[in-house]
């Protein structure tokens, strides 16, 4: 049978992305097929574990989907092995009384619990740490250990002596310090893997390192066993449509569902380059996800003719979706680090870098009456990550969304309307009563030029 893990830790930052990097390229590397998953609503982890495993992962996310969306999402995905990674800590989680924690997912999903224990300053006091994570609770099936961050062997052999003394988490592997397993972080956590042309490189060492300091067949003897299940055949629907999609150095955060629902509805995706491309694609429907458009705004900016074709394009009535970077590349500008660089102008508002977070966690939206899809949900739960705010912001502007609980635009609505774009901070999923894809489908083919 398929086997799972579920890699956690005791808090965030003690390695987890680069321990599941590793192990990704090391059983890669024996040609087995590796299926990644990331709880949470995160986008740059997600790209570092597709290219490290050679396929799609998958978000898993208690907030914006069911237990029954999970699930199906989960075993859906055929593998040798599944690795699941955790965010922040295995107990962590929104509310005080658990229910959605990496703990919650991992049981859930009836997967085994590997901890990444960053072992900096610690000896002993490890096995104390993980007794208690074991009794907490009693249900969550912690079955290994993986030590990251080791000084040396004689601090390794307390670390294992310990543990094997006080509890019967077996030791997985003992990772020592290096430099070689440092990526770069940004204000959203990790350096972008599309950002870095070194990308590969540090994926192919962290999966030989991983594989010397760390015991594969001892890991796939023990993952829990992922239920093998008969994915139903999808239809198809013809529906003569392509969509260009943006994707490149400044924009790359989609949710691979969301591109998997556009390829089942029948729509042709077409990707495109704003750094290189002097036109769109010949297309219906424009989306430009979220990204990091202000570390390549001199690219950007000078792309003049591919500015001016996507401004002409919309203003013609082309049907547009944008999500944060989106939103901030179609206004007129875009200021960081006190340099102004000229964007789109779609948008009647300037985009203003910030050093701390304006928005970042959880949303909950209520669609006004003028938002142009139809059949919208009557609350929408998703969520938004962004260091920037609008100024100058045209008085008339039309919204789409009324701010329950997030910061959106201006702390009450989100979701600027312009001829037909719709352009939010807000990242949408299309899972649960918000099936926003079928949507904007149906608004493009309604709409398209």
């Amino acid at each position: 049978m398929p086997s799972s893990i579920y890699l956690s830790a005791a808090h965030k930052s003690s390695g987890k992305t680069v321990v599941s990097l590793g192990l990704c390229a090391a059983f890669k590397a024996r040609t087995l097929k590796v299926q990644t998953f990331k709880k949470g609503p995160d986008y740059i982890d997600p790209i570092w574990l597709a290219q490290a495993s050679g396929n799609p992962c998958y978000n898993l996310d208690f907030y914006t989907m069911s237990e029954n969306e999970i699930s199906e999402l989960f075993h859906q995905q055929q593998s040798d092995i599944a690795i699941i990674e955790g965010n922040k800590g295995l107990y962590d989680g929104m509310s005080t009384t658990g229910g959605d924690a990496n703990a919650d997912m991992a049981k859930l999903l009836d997967a085994n619990v590997v901890l990444v224990i960053d072992s900096n300053g610690i000896t002993r006091g490890v096995a104390p740490l993980l007794m208690g994570y074991q009794t907490f609770d009693a249900d969550v099936n912690i079955v290994g250990v993986i030590l990251n961050k080791v000084a040396g062997e004689r601090h390794e052999s307390k670390l294992v002596q310990a543990i094997e003394h006080y509890t019967d988490i077996r030791v997985l592997g003992a990772i020592r310090r290096s430099k070689e397993l440092i990526i770069d972080e940004r204000h959203l956590g990790l350096m972008p893997a599309n950002e870095l042309t070194q990308s590969q490189q540090f994926i192919n060492s962290a999966g030989k390192i991983i594989a010397d300091q760390v015991d594969l067949d001892k890991i796939l003897s023990l993952g829990g066993e992922k239920k093998s299940v008969n994915t139903p055949v999808s239809v198809i629907a013809s529906s003569n449509l392509t969509i260009s999609v943006a994707k490149d150095q400044a924009f790359g955060f989609y949710y691979q569902d969301d591109l998997d629902i556009f390829k089942s509805l029948g729509v042709r995706i077409k990707y495109f380059d704003t750094l290189k491309a002097s036109e769109l694609p010949k297309c219906d429907g424009l989306f430009i996800g979220g990204g990091f458009p202000e570390m390549q705004l001199e690219s950007l900016s000078d792309n003049q003719s591919l500015l001016d074709d996507i401004k002409l394009k919309i203003e013609q009535g082309m049907p547009t979706y944008a999500e944060c970077g989106g939103l901030m590349y179609l206004s007129r500008e875009i200021t960081h680090q006190g340099k102004s660089h000229k964007m789109v102008g779609v948008i009647q508002a300037n985009t203003v870098m910030t050093s701390k977070p304006i928005g970042r966690g959880y949303v909950q939206l209520e669609p006004c009456n003028e938002h142009p899809w139809e059949n919208v949900a009557g609350k929408i739960y998703a969520h938004e990550f962004h260091y920037s705010k609008l100024k100058n912001i045209n008085p008339k502007t039309r919204y789409a969304y009324k701010v329950l609980r997030g910061v959106g635009v201006d702390n009450k609505r989100d979701g600027i309307l312009t001829h037909n774009l719709l352009a939010t901070y807000t990242h949408l999923r299309s899972v649960g009563g918000n099936r926003w894809v079928e949507q904007f489908v149906n608004f493009v083919r309604k709409n398209k030029l």
